[in-house]
């Protein structure tokens, strides 16, 4: 599943496409068909990204909701897409580009306060200005579940994902199942800072890099998981050479140092 900064790039990049254009709206497989004729060829006004959300607001007051889940994801094309379009749930075209939306958890189209009662149930976002982390802290110290479980809920940090959540809890040394009631201000604190900075490093490089540069090598281009991470999807500790172990936590398997992050 997408982590949160690949929404949010998937929002600036969809908005040099579709933002103030007159768009036709689609649905090849037909799913999506009685939903897209409420906005087929109205203007979208602007995309907005939260946590793994996106929301397209279009002129006409209408806003459409897109969570890509497991095994969404879009494509893009300049200019038409391709006829053979029969797993396409929603298709978006302008006139030199089309974009098509392939097998979302959820595609569907509202109001202003349809969107709203979502982002209510979510946590903070990390990469938004408007982000407040002590209501992540209060949702995390109010609760005696592992920390680990805890910040994969995205009603407590929207946007975070299993890569994110390992990298983070290691560079702080902190174990993934040490109770949320147990996670002290500074360790929050510190814990957000990281979240933060690796995600806007995502957003930036389009790309998970967790490696400081200046401590290890992280290669270039494409990589193959686990080669820029200190402990997702490793066999061994890039610090200590530790076996790295998992648990399961949140319905995934979480990776942490058991040296590094002490119980």
């Amino acid at each position: 599943m997408p982590e949160g900064h690949t929404l949010h790039r998937i929002a600036i990049d969809h908005s040099k496409i579709l933002r103030g254009k007159h768009v036709a709206v689609s649905s090849p497989q037909g799913r999506f068909d009685a939903a897209a004729q409420l906005v087929d060829g109205v203007r979208l006004k602007q995309i907005e990204a939260y946590g793994k959300h996106l929301f397209y607001f279009w002129a006409n007051e209408l806003v459409g909701h897109v969570h890509l889940g497991l095994f969404g994801r879009f494509r893009v094309y300049r200019g038409p897409g391709p006829a053979d379009a029969a797993t396409v749930r929603m298709r978006m075209m302008v006139p030199k580009a089309t974009i098509d939306l392939i097998g979302p958890t959820d595609c569907t189209i509202g109001t202003v306060e349809d969107r709203d009662r979502i982002v209510a149930r979510l946590g903070p976002d990390p990469l938004r200005d408007d982000a407040d982390p002590q209501k992540a802290y209060d949702a995390i110290v109010r609760r005696a579940a592992p920390i680990g479980q805890l910040i994969l809920d995205q009603k407590v940090i929207s946007g975070i994902g299993n890569v994110y959540r390992a990298e983070a809890l290691f560079v702080n040394h902190i174990n993934p199942m040490r109770p949320g009631n147990k996670i002290t201000p500074d360790d929050f604190e510190a814990l957000w800072d990281t979240i933060v900075q690796m995600l806007h490093r995502g957003f930036a490089e389009d790309r998970i890099v967790t490696l400081d540069r200046d401590e290890f090598d992280a290669p270039a281009g494409l990589a193959r998981r686990g080669d820029t991470t200190y402990v997702y999807h490793r066999d061994i500790c890039l610090r200590c050479g530790s076996p790295i172990l998992t648990v399961e936590l949140g319905g995934r398997s979480c990776y942490y140092c058991p040296v590094d992050q002490p119980v």
